[in-house]
């Protein structure tokens, strides 16, 4: 950042003035810097969940982690991993890139940005308190009924809750960047010059906008079920607990589309910028893009091929999974082809990226193989199908999140993370990574089944399992790497042009690193797809401008997004503990969570009462930082 009046405002002394400016702020750059934050601390807790698994498993007939325990620590690493973690760190590229790659000054919603953080964060606090308020979760990430309603604690509660707090915030950014990217697209950029990470943002964001809807209806299906007493999902009073899963992965098939699409995006952007060529084939990634978002919907029965629909539904479910391949290995062979004949830079960015391509392949083979009905009951509920889908998520989710934290990272906070601590963090978090979940494919094969706590010493399963641990290690220790990069370079790193990589095609990296406040003195006019790069190739470092120096108009920070967050906190505690398990509503904790629910809708009305038309920064003050920026 630059010392000029405008940064001024922000760079005010003490921690409560500091504190209030990340409380209060709108500016998507700053949200994704806490959507950042909150990814990480979720990941950590996470990651502590996965290693106290791998300890329980790493000896047969361990008694580290037994029973009950054991089902929480599972089901809560499964839930923070997929919900808390993974969701919003791809928020935070968002975030941070998009709005910048297509030329916009800020996101559609300003305020609803923030609310949706803030949600999100909220939401996964709920969930984690539940370890030191009677205990975790424990049925499972998926929390199948009538198990999570009708047989399980309080802990299911906070599940319950926890999510659709955190997945109303989900849902609001899905809209967000939704009208984002189809109305503050720069003049000249139209959909077939979009970069193909946007291209993602807005195809995860439409899934989204659709998936997630399905999981609200279903968690208030099963908080009817749970606090009130009704009968959706229990077969004894009339229910259908098939009814429940059919609903979960209505949803839960796109969310790994809506986790997987971003870390395409990211590719698409690492391997064309560390190769000096053009994307391969742009068109038929946008259109395999589509496709992908398209038959993410026609798929969810597969998780449910054990269930008994039936030979016709199998059938159906199955072509359709196996076709939702094509359009991923159209992307692989793209990815290849570009690199083919380019100068190839290994960046720590671009290892990530590289590594992320034979390791999704085996994934997607897997999946596969997890699509012929016949085989998937043999491969069903053991640990081929951990394998696979670790493989899916890990493999491919937290590769290419990590290279795009890499890539960006000097676009994010104007300093490059260490190169050489980088590689090492790469090559530890990748081998330890195959030693981790490649032997869990023939641990499934030996029929060790997933979400058991313990094992026998004669089934032959110990040594894939402390090989297993061993890789686990391995990844903790890429982490703990990463973190250390983070200190030093946040303390003393090298510092980031406009243009950090040098080979930058696409509009943020035509701006200072970290961007502007406003973001774009002028808005850019775009005019091919690469704008930078066909301005580079025209001879100049900076694509011409739409508009002339002006007064830029910006949105006036606000503390009602946290606060309505947190109205929001207080009705779900009320709520959770207005369940006795089976005997008399609390009555009590119903009129906290009224209170709650009556401070929410006042502070949505003060929100909508207030007349608040932002502020301007002035043409002096942006020519100025322009400047100085120089």
């Amino acid at each position: 950042m630059t010392t000029s009046a405008i940064t001024v405002r922000e760079e005010k002394q003490g921690f409560l003035p500091w504190l209030w400016m990340w409380l209060t702020t709108v500016d998507h750059k700053k949200i994704g810097i806490l959507y950042l934050c909150g990814a990480g601390l979720f990941f950590l807790i996470g990651g502590i969940e996965a290693i106290l698994i791998r300890i329980q498993l790493s000896v047969p007939q361990n008694d580290f982690l037994v029973g009950s325990t054991y089902n929480q620590v599972m089901t809560m690493h499964g839930t923070t991993m997929i919900f808390l973690a993974a969701m919003p760190a791809i928020f935070a590229l968002l975030n941070a890139v998009v709005p910048l790659q297509i030329g916009a000054r800020d996101v559609a919603f300003p305020f609803l940005n923030a609310l949706g953080f803030w949600l999100f964060f909220l939401g996964g606090l709920i969930l984690n308190v539940s370890w030191f308020l009677g205990g975790a979760p424990d049925g499972g990430w998926t929390a199948y009924a009538p198990l999570s309603t009708e047989f399980l604690g309080s802990g299911m509660d906070f599940y319950i809750l926890g999510l659709q707090v955190a997945g109303a915030g989900t849902l609001m950014g899905g809209i967000n960047f939704l009208v984002t990217i189809i109305n503050m697209r720069a003049p000249g950029m139209t959909f077939m010059r979009m970069p193909l990470f946007t291209w993602t943002a807005l195809i995860t964001s439409a899934l989204i906008l659709f998936a997630f809807p399905a999981l609200t209806v279903g968690l208030f299906f099963e908080l009817f079920d749970k606090v009130f007493g009704a009968n959706f999902f229990n077969s004894v009073n009339g229910g259908n607990g098939v009814i429940w899963e059919h609903i979960f992965w209505i949803f839960g098939h796109p969310e790994v589309y809506i986790l997987i699409l971003p870390a395409f995006g990211v590719i698409s952007e690492v391997v064309p910028t560390f190769a000096k060529k053009r994307l391969f084939g742009y068109t038929s990634m946008v259109f395999a893009t589509v496709l992908i978002g398209f038959l993410a919907f026609m798929v969810w029965v597969h998780h449910m091929f054990t269930v008994g629909l039936g030979p016709m539904a199998n059938s159906l479910f199955a072509i359709a999974t196996m076709a939702i391949a094509i359009p991923t290995g159209m992307k692989i062979f793209n990815w290849m082809f570009t690199m083919w004949g380019g100068q190839v830079h290994y960046t720590t960015a671009n290892l990530f990226a590289v590594g992320f391509i034979p390791t999704f392949v085996l994934g997607g083979v897997t999946g596969v193989m997890l699509a012929v009905p016949a085989a998937d009951f043999q491969y069903h509920d053991s640990y081929f199908v951990v394998a696979h889908f670790h493989y899916v998520i890990v493999g491919g989710v937290v590769f290419g999140l990590l290279a795009g934290l890499f890539y960006w990272w000097p676009k994010m906070f104007g300093k490059f993370l260490n190169e050489k601590l980088g590689k090492v963090t790469f090559w530890f978090f990748f081998f330890g990574f195959h030693v981790t979940f490649f032997p869990q494919h023939f641990l499934g094969l030996m029929g060790m089944p997933r979400r058991y706590f313990t094992y026998l010493k004669g089934d032959g399963l110990a040594t894939g399992n402390m090989i297993s641990s061993l890789g686990a290690i391995g990844m903790a220790i890429a982490i703990i790497l990463l973190l250390i990069n983070i200190v030093m370079t946040t303390a003393n790193g090298k510092k980031a042009k406009g243009d950090a990589w040098g080979f930058g095609r696409t509009l943020e990296w035509s701006i200072p690193s970290p961007a502007p406040e406003y973001n774009f003195a002028q808005t850019p006019l775009v005019k091919g797809i690469d704008p930078l790069w066909k301005a580079k190739m025209e001879g100049s470092h900076k694509v011409t401008p739409a508009e002339p120096l002006g007064d830029i108009h910006m949105p006036s920070s606000s503390i009602l997004p946290f606060l309505m967050s947190l109205a929001l906190t207080v009705a779900s505690f009320g709520f959770i503990y207005a369940d006795q398990s089976g005997t008399a509503l609390n009555a009590g904790s119903l009129i906290f969570a009224g209170i709650g629910v009556a401070l929410l809708f006042l502070m949505m009305l003060i929100h909508s009462l207030k007349d608040d038309h932002g502020y301007h920064i002035h043409k002096h003050e942006i020519i100025e930082a322009e400047r100085e920026a120089e």
